[in-house]
């Protein structure tokens, strides 16, 4: 891991990083699609109502856009402990280094957070239907899973990469959110 250099963000590591990045460039990883497929015990839900974040979910017909992010050499030891402290939590992904090709057409070599399906945390046979109602109801160390959702979804869309399928799942959980308030406090002149 001496040369690395880049890390591949796919979900909240594009908008929310947590190191130092000295080049930000849209890239594309094959093999592979973004997917609400980890249950989230920590910070986007918990062990008793876990959430859902994205994983990277093997799938050899797939590829994922997202983007490539790089850091500077002399902070690799610190940003390589950093992210394995955030990614690695429970052990649901496993770390690759996997060739990306950026927007610009560079070839590069970038560490990237892969789903185990093997693992309990992994979901990705859940219908949109269940994702939706899983992320409008969790939250966690971090907040609720709904932002989550949300700023990924925004964050895609002011790069240029909106993804209909993740429209279509904020616009579920939005509606979901929304016809909960509105039975909330009922008869009590309270809003939701």
């Amino acid at each position: 891991m001496s040369s690395l250099h880049w890390i591949f963000g796919y979900g909240s590591l594009m908008w929310d990083p947590g190191f130092r990045v000295v080049e930000s460039v849209t890239a594309r990883l094959e093999g592979f699609a973004r997917s609400f497929c980890l249950r989230s015990t920590r910070y986007r839900g918990t062990k008793e109502a876990p959430g859902l974040v994205l994983g990277l979910d093997e799938d050899p017909a797939a590829y994922c856009t997202g983007i490539a992010l790089r850091f500077a050499d002399q902070d690799r030891d610190e940003v390589l402990a950093y992210l394995r402290e955030r990614e690695m939590v429970t052990y649901a992904y496993r770390e690759a280094i996997l060739p990306v090709t950026l927007s610009d057409g560079r070839k590069v070599e970038a560490l990237t957070y892969v789903m185990q399906r093997d693992h309990a945390q992994y979901a990705g046979n859940l219908s949109p239907c269940e994702q939706a109602r899983i992320i409008s109801d969790a939250q966690g160390l971090r907040g609720p899973n709904a932002d989550y959702l949300f700023n990924t979804t925004r964050h895609l869309a002011q790069i240029g990469l909106s993804c209909a399928e993740l429209d279509k799942l904020s616009e579920d959980v939005r509606r979901l959110i929304a016809e909960r308030g509105k039975g909330h406090g009922e008869g009590d002149g309270k809003t939701g």
